[in-house]
């Protein structure tokens, strides 16, 4: 705040009742002052020489020699050099003299207040407390653009300011922030360092959601000591930033997918935690899995393509009694027809040209004391079928080429898009072998009848691939989430996955968007606007209502039984959301 000494114009000069006209025409002329305070022998004030008095003498026709001293106006506005910014102003607003004496504790004259003066500092003060707001205003638009994340606290700790990257980083509501402990609503910044250190820092890497960050702690000093700390957090792109991580996370993926390739043949990788869901059916589906998994039976897993058959088959394997054998994996869709018999149980040496001299050890071979997971086993030939079915049925078989019966403790699980039901009717399927591939049958449903699992699968493969794709992705808008959660997907979970790699590699901001997803997608969508404010949990609610309505061609009393709701509250809903009537 201004203070009054900052104000005032001094007084340099000594003006008495015996100053002459012509001394005073000078000072007023070369000062430019409107008034000259004058002062007795002691220097104290006794009273003001003003213009309208040097008017005066002029107009009585005084000589330039003439002494002022009949002249001086003995009523004077004073002002104590120690008045109150805040009383200056009152008394200047108020006061009906242009200009005021400054004196001091003594009454000597110190100098002279004009309302020009006051005017002028009035302004400046303004343009100061202008300038603090628009560097107050700067600061909150650069907080709220800012590409990565910044948090600042005061001296007792306290968050004064946040960005909105790092409110999406660690899931936070403002409210939830602005004003509190920077320890305990972000005690994974360890802000709190930096003001026991007095030291500018850099954290290790760290990792929430899939998204690797660092923190740089920075603290705030003034005249010797801590007043606030700022705290960036560097997520967005972080492998941009860090080259050294760049290359160690390659060479970590690329070990990865060299480790994954050699042991995928041969290995399980999946668990019944791998299976992700959030719908009653599929969880109790697992259930019945893992139950089957405890005995020897064959297991048909059926259901389309892109549903997560193998994650069941892997998962089976890792929870049954053979879990320490190998899973050997063969697709009987991407194998040519004549080599197919002979991956499955392998050959003797010299068994056809161009095979191996020493022979080569089938698929059941290296499955023996596990498991063997035939997938797409509805595209097998006729005559692969039936040698399939002797070594169900007789746990045995001969190699190509070979006399020498091969005996093998194999437990099959096999999986099927197609239905086998009616290529048994057309003769496209072995009767006996279906009946022994299907002594317990899994059915995996499509996403499509999964309404809840979207929602929640789209949360979960954002954290996976912000690991794997070294993205810093922390949501979804709206629009983008209402279009993916109103799509049919037909790949099902397969599509939905790379739908997600393929949204979080183009997003630009931090968060999908509707243009992220692809155009085949969002053309197939009727997108719900923002404007409409459709809550995530209406929007589940809809879909549901719709998808029992088709299930039951629109029948209300049968679509509100399977909802679980009345009647009543059924036509409610379809009032609300504007449906077909």
């Amino acid at each position: 705040m201004l203070q009054i000494k900052e104000l005032i114009t001094p007084v340099d000069c000594i003006v008495t009742e015996n100053t002459t006209l012509v001394e005073a025409i000078d000072l007023m002329n070369k000062k430019k002052w409107n008034l000259l305070p004058v002062s007795d022998v002691g220097r104290k004030l006794v009273g003001v020489f003003t213009r309208s008095s040097l008017f005066q003498m002029v107009l009585d026709e005084n000589p330039l020699t003439t002494p002022i001293k009949k002249y001086i106006k003995a009523q004077v506005e004073t002002l104590p050099i120690n008045t109150p910014y805040e009383k200056i102003e009152l008394i200047v607003k108020n006061s009906q003299v242009g200009t005021g004496v400054v004196i001091d504790d003594k009454e000597h004259v110190v100098g002279i207040l004009t309302k020009t003066d006051m005017v002028m500092s009035l302004l400046q003060t303004s343009q100061e407390l202008k300038t603090l707001k628009t560097l107050k205003r700067t600061l909150e638009t650069a907080l709220d653009h800012a590409y990565d994340g910044i948090v600042m606290t005061d001296e007792k700790k306290n968050i004064q300011m946040v960005s909105p990257p790092l409110l999406e980083l660690f899931n936070l509501q403002l409210e939830a922030v602005l004003y509190h402990p920077v320890a305990k609503v972000l005690p994974e910044l360890q802000l709190d360092n930096v003001y026991q250190s007095e030291t500018a820092e850099v954290s290790e890497f760290l990792e929430i959601n899939g998204i690797k960050y660092i923190v740089h702690r920075i603290p705030i000093q003034e005249n010797g000591r801590i007043i606030g700390a700022i705290g960036k957090v560097v997520f967005r792109q972080l492998n941009e930033v860090s080259e050294l991580f760049k290359k160690l996370q390659k060479a970590e993926n690329k070990a990865s997918f060299y480790h994954q390739q050699f042991q995928k043949s041969e290995s399980a990788r999946f668990t019944w935690d791998h299976l992700l869901t959030v719908d009653p059916y599929m969880d109790k589906l697992k259930k019945s899995a893992a139950k089957a998994a405890k005995g020897r039976s064959t297991i048909l897993i059926r259901g389309e393509s892109g549903t997560g058959k193998e994650l069941f088959a892997q998962a089976i394997h890792n929870s049954s009694a053979r879990n320490t054998g190998k899973f050997i994996v063969v697709n009987c869709a991407a194998i040519p027809e004549d080599l197919l018999e002979s991956e499955f149980f392998g050959y003797d040496e010299g068994a056809f040209t161009g095979a191996r001299q020493k022979g080569k050890l089938g698929k059941f071979d290296l499955a023996n004391g596990g498991t063997l997971f035939l997938d797409e086993v509805g595209d097998m030939s006729l005559s692969l079928q039936a040698k399939l079915l002797r070594v169900l049925q007789e746990r045995e078989f001969y190699r190509v080429g070979g006399t020498v019966r091969i005996q093998v403790d194999v437990r099959i699980i096999a999986a099927t898009n197609r239905n086998l039901e009616e290529m048994v009717q057309e003769g496209l399927f072995r009767e006996d072998l279906y009946y022994r591939l299907n002594v317990i049958s899994l059915n995996v449903p499509p996403l499509r009848n999964r309404l809840y699992d979207t929602n929640h699968l789209i949360g979960r493969f954002m954290i996976e691939l912000n690991q794997i794709l070294g993205t810093s992705i922390t949501g979804i808008e709206d629009r983008a989430r209402g279009a993916m959660l109103d799509y049919a997907w037909p790949g099902n979970v397969r599509e939905l996955r790379n739908v997600m790699e393929r949204a979080m590699t183009f997003a630009e901001n931090g968060k999908i968007r509707l243009e992220d997803l692809p155009d085949y997608l969002v053309k197939q969508v009727s997108v719900v606007e923002p404007s409409l404010n459709v809550s995530l949990v209406e929007n589940a609610e809809l879909e549901a209502i719709k998808k029992a309505l088709v299930q039951v061609q629109g029948n209300k009393v049968k679509a509100a039984r399977l909802l679980g709701i009345s009647r009543s509250g059924l036509y409610e809903k379809i009032k609300k959301y504007k449906l077909p009537t």
